[in-house]
């Protein structure tokens, strides 16, 4: 576990980035370019931190401090090594379960998500670099402290992870409308990785085409779709029930 800090300044920034430090996102003043924007810009780049250009006001909470308008937000939480960790998950146990989460961007949502996911007993949670909420103090408070329990792994590209898994003998398994098949009528697998997708736009084709199996849950009601955590608890606890059973 790591301590939540901002790192300020455009000289302390830099060298976060060259020292690779757990980076969250960047700010930056919209209004200003300075000959460290372009630097800090080409290494967020290369490390896939976002990085954001906001208006001047948002720096004002920060006035004690002299942050040159150049402020870096740190995880709160050491993230594994994807490959590391999922061998190291494999030649221990003979039944696993992954959880995927290809761009759920509410970092709420993400807190709820990852508190399900301990309770249920997911060995690890794979985020993508890109398009992902952010692991803020909203996340960790949302969580109740599970995001300290879990492995999370972040990775370049979703895909890559899902190849990795299905070579690894995982079972893919898709939550999406995009099918008729419920998750009761699913057979699941002792080794299991279940994709969840985006709030709005739910699981992208690319992603939707790796997969082994696509499930949903029924929706009896006129409403067209459930919060991505409240369809991710309610399908983490179908596959474990099979996998019980």
């Amino acid at each position: 576990m790591e301590k939540e800090e901002i790192i300020y300044g455009a000289h302390s920034v830099i060298e976060a980035l060259k020292s690779e430090k757990s980076i969250e996102k960047i700010i930056l003043n919209k209004g200003q370019r300075n000959e460290f924007y372009e630097e800090i810009t080409q290494l967020a780049k290369e490390q896939q931190v976002k990085v954001s250009f906001v208006p001047q006001v948002k720096f004002r909470k920060y006035e004690n401090l002299n942050h040159q308008e150049i402020i870096a937000f740190t995880s709160p939480v050491k993230f594994a090594d994807f490959e590391t960790i999922i061998e190291s998950i494999l030649s221990k146990k003979e039944s696993v379960l992954f959880l995927v989460l290809d761009g759920v961007t509410d970092v709420r949502n993400l807190g709820s998500i990852i508190r399900t996911a301990e309770c249920t007993g997911v060995d690890a949670i794979i985020l993508p670099k890109n398009n992902s909420a952010g692991v803020n103090k909203d996340t960790v408070k949302t969580s109740a402290g599970a995001i300290f329990k879990i492995p999370i792994c972040k990775v370049d590209h979703v895909h890559d992870a899902l190849f990795y898994f299905q070579s690894s003998g995982i079972q893919l398994i898709a939550a999406t409308e995009k099918t008729d098949n419920y998750i009761y009528n699913q057979e699941v697998n002792a080794k299991v990785a279940l994709v969840m997708g985006d709030e709005n736009k739910g699981i992208s084709n690319a992603t939707l085409k790796q997969v082994d199996a696509k499930v949903k849950l029924p929706l009896l009601g006129s409403i067209e779709s459930l919060n991505v955590s409240v369809a991710c608890g309610a399908m983490l606890y179908e596959i474990v029930r099979r996998k019980t059973q």
